[in-house]
């Protein structure tokens, strides 16, 4: 009897260890299913002027929400390691900087599983020069990071193919429709928008996340915001009524508040307007 218990346990714990491999082997094949984007050339200017812009779109855009203050990297979840930025630019070209930022592939051809390219998708390439030439202008601070891993339960939604990774996301991401408008604040506004509040707020800012847990409201709704309300709230991060946000208020105070008056102008336009375009379809 011990003997046949003994080989049941073995034969058992055989076709787990062989579920876990198949569950392994078809998430990495997912994660290496994407293709590598063309490789990116832009020219890296280490001027002042391109090193500023850089700083600028680092901290409006949020990488140190992620990557930490001095951007030297965190470990989040429990699984996701965020890398040192200043290192990791001197490690790697701008290309497969770009790759990761906008595409959500890893320096080794990899999906990133963490990355939110969805909102960097459609920076433009002058401004992925100037991250990058800013982020390489700082120093590194070393810290030791663990090895990022992904949990079992995130693997067998990969393998079984209820879950993508961001690079299988980022075709969902409207183009900039905007962009060649008469009016230039609404190019500018949306350029702003679909780089920054799309991070939350869903990939066309309509609240139409494909994330189960996002829950940021449609961005319709600063038609009911005048513009020094709209104003106070990316300055302070307090809405209507002085009232604080789950989690808009931290975010505006960290981030929002490095917009400039006119780049915060611009956007209440193009918010404005994308409102204004809702109520009219309806």
């Amino acid at each position: 009897m011990l003997r046949w218990i003994a080989a049941t346990v073995g034969a058992l714990a055989l076709i787990a260890a062989a579920g876990l491999a198949s569950v392994y082997l078809a998430s990495e094949a997912h994660l290496r299913s994407f293709a590598r984007p063309p490789a990116f050339d832009a020219p890296i200017s280490t001027d002042a002027a391109a090193i500023t812009r850089g700083e600028h779109l680092v901290y409006t855009r949020g990488c140190r929400g992620c990557h930490g203050d001095q951007l030297q990297g965190d470990f989040m979840w429990e699984y996701a390691t965020a890398p040192n930025l200043p290192a990791y630019t001197r490690e790697h070209d701008v290309a497969v900087f770009e790759a990761a930022l906008r595409h959500g592939i890893g320096a080794d051809g990899r999906a990133l599983y963490s990355m939110p390219s969805y909102n960097f998708i459609r920076l433009r390439d002058a401004d992925v020069a100037d991250i990058y030439a800013y982020l390489r202008s700082l120093p590194v601070d070393e810290v030791a990071l663990p090895a990022p891993r992904l949990p079992w339960p995130i693997r067998w939604n990969l393998a079984r193919g209820s879950d993508k990774a961001i690079a299988g996301f980022l075709d969902l991401v409207p183009p900039l429709r905007r962009a060649d408008d008469p009016d230039p604040r609404l190019a500018r506004g949306e350029y702003i928008a679909m780089t920054t509040c799309n991070e939350c707020h869903g990939f066309g800012l309509r609240a139409d996340s494909p994330f189960e847990d996002e829950t940021a409201p449609d961005l319709i709704i600063i038609a009911g915001y005048d513009e020094a309300a709209f104003t106070h709230l990316m300055r302070t991060g307090k809405a209507l009524g002085d009232r604080e946000l789950p989690m808009m208020s931290g975010v505006a105070r960290g981030r929002f508040v490095h917009f400039t008056n006119e780049e915060v102008g611009d956007l209440y336009v193009f918010l404005g307007d994308l409102a204004a375009r809702a109520a009219a379809s309806r």
